[in-house]
């Protein structure tokens, strides 16, 4: 069954700003797809059918009116479960927070609104983002629409899932250690982690302070560029936002003749699965037969990165989830009626199984007699971690690699093995810990049995060089077609 690729950001946007469709039918026809392709996915855990409406018929009566309304005009997107929009259930798909709606809106959504962009759901995840399948959520597995028996990555599952199945046409997740990255790869998207405090992290409920990261999927780069450069700018309310506007778009260029490409011998050990090694080293000499130099660079600490995500995001984690007592938020169980009981009874009730892990471990690492052995060692390799980038940029202007070790892994393959999901992330924490862009990007196909299954392309750069990773993201896929392949169930939907 074929089906028209779904319009793009920019393509709908100047769609309903030139009256050539107008915000109603877009929010109408994202709604019914959303509605297609709800009992296979398992991708949203709540819809906003009569806030969208309302946002776009008042978006059409301010374009009758001959009023701007925005780039993003009439677009409809999707929020992650851990995001803030006023009125409407934030879950962190978990029990702990069942049934919690924020009084207020996030300044990332709020700016999109101000865009013309229009929300429509709230959508699955791992639970408070903490995994790499989608398999932690307390509402259920989300799947892959490339392949339903596999996991479309996480923790962004459901946004991931709902772009990749044309139900919208940009999504926004979360990355704290490759939580947008590795779905991208997964799902053929583009996804872009921008620099550490690009974006206003108020209204994104916490996981790690210090790594999260407000990120969008997309299926072109541009349209992410897009999305990602309005959510930009400072934000009072939030201290770790910089201090500077949204950066300006690079042009585009005729050639990469002069950049130079750095390739990390530590990207593509002997464990990689052959298969991404070799649609990696497809895709950089795709770049080198336009115009770009690989210069083979070093990242010797990468080995310890895993490790040290895990102790520094856990202890934040740790602190962060801490005001879930049952006493402000959501659900409260009784215990035995001391003030203890209840919080012990809140969080044995409301916490999935991999919460309570991290919890526990990020409180060990922070405890007397071990936050010497652990903590402030962690913090020591974390600054190891960005000299080496540092040391690497001094030889090149951007980091390639492959963005996920693997492809779709089949569901419960890696669930009783906390370990082995952990290593999924192996290559995306090693920027996250050092706080610079990266964006992954559609670079091929694998085939596992009767499956076609998505490959990533990882694309890092300095801090602040955000125009420059997305920059070449848009012309590698000026060179290729990957991103444009539909998932299987998108035609589903579509048709």
């Amino acid at each position: 069954m074929s089906a028209r690729a779904p319009q793009g950001v920019l393509e709908l946007a100047a769609d309903v700003r030139a009256r050539r469709t107008n915000a109603v039918a877009a929010a109408e026809q994202a709604l019914a797809r959303l509605e297609k392709s709800r009992g296979a996915l398992n991708a949203v855990l709540a819809v906003d059918r009569d806030g969208a409406l309302a946002r776009a018929r008042e978006l059409d009566r301010r374009s009758a009116s001959g009023t701007d309304v925005g780039p993003l005009a009439g677009v409809p997107f999707a929020l992650k479960a851990n995001m803030c929009l006023a009125g409407v259930e934030a879950n962190c798909a978990s029990r702990v927070l069942a049934g919690y709606k924020p009084p207020y809106t996030a300044t990332f959504v709020q700016r999109l609104l101000d865009a013309g962009a229009n929300p429509i759901a709230i959508t699955n995840m791992d639970e408070f983002a903490m995994g790499s399948s989608g398999e932690n959520s307390a509402y259920g597995t989300t799947k892959n629409p490339w392949d339903l028996a596999r996991t479309p990555g996480g923790s962004s599952s459901g946004s991931a899932a709902l772009v990749a199945a044309g139900v919208v046409p940009f999504a926004l997740g979360s990355d704290t250690g490759g939580s947008v990255r590795q779905p991208a790869a997964l799902s053929n998207l583009a996804g872009y982690k921008p620099t550490y405090g690009r974006i206003s992290r108020y209204g994104l409920i916490a996981f790690a302070s210090s790594l999260d990261q407000v990120s969008p999927f997309a299926r072109s780069v541009a349209d992410v560029e897009l999305v990602t450069r309005t959510m930009c700018g400072h934000d009072e309310r939030d201290t770790t936002s910089l201090p500077e506007p949204a950066f300006d778009a690079a042009p585009d260029a005729d050639s990469l003749r002069g950049l130079r490409i750095g390739v990390p011998d530590e990207y593509f050990p002997a464990t990689l699965d052959a298969a991404v090694r070799a649609r990696t080293e497809e895709a950089l000499a795709v770049l080198e037969r336009a115009g770009a130099q690989l210069v083979r660079v070093s990242l010797p600490h990468s080995e310890h990165a895993i490790a040290t995500y895990y102790v520094v995001a856990t202890a934040e984690a740790s602190s962060n989830l801490a005001r879930y007592d049952g006493v402000r938020y959501g659900p409260r169980a009784a215990g035995d009626g001391s003030l203890q009981s209840m919080y012990a009874a809140t969080r044995a009730q409301g916490f999935g199984d991999e919460v309570k892990r991290r919890i526990l471990l990020g409180t060990y690492v922070l405890s007397s007699g071990y936050y010497d052995a652990w903590y402030r060692r962690a913090l020591k390799v974390r600054t190891l971690l960005l000299r080496d980038f540092e040391r690497a940029f001094e030889r090149c202007d951007i980091v390639a690699g492959p963005t996920s070790p693997t492809a779709a892994f089949k569901l419960g393959e890696k669930s009783d093995d906390p370990v082995a999901m952990y290593l999924s992330d192996v290559l995306t924490v090693p920027a996250s810990l050092a706080g610079l862009p990266a964006l992954s990007l559609p670079c091929g196909f694998v085939a596992d049995g009767a499956s076609r299954l998505p490959i990533g392309l990882q694309l890092i750069g300095p801090a602040r060089a955000d125009a420059r990773v997305l920059a070449l993201g848009r012309h590698y896929q000026k060179l290729t077609a990957f991103h444009g392949e539909l998932a299987p169930l998108a035609h589903e939907v579509a048709a």
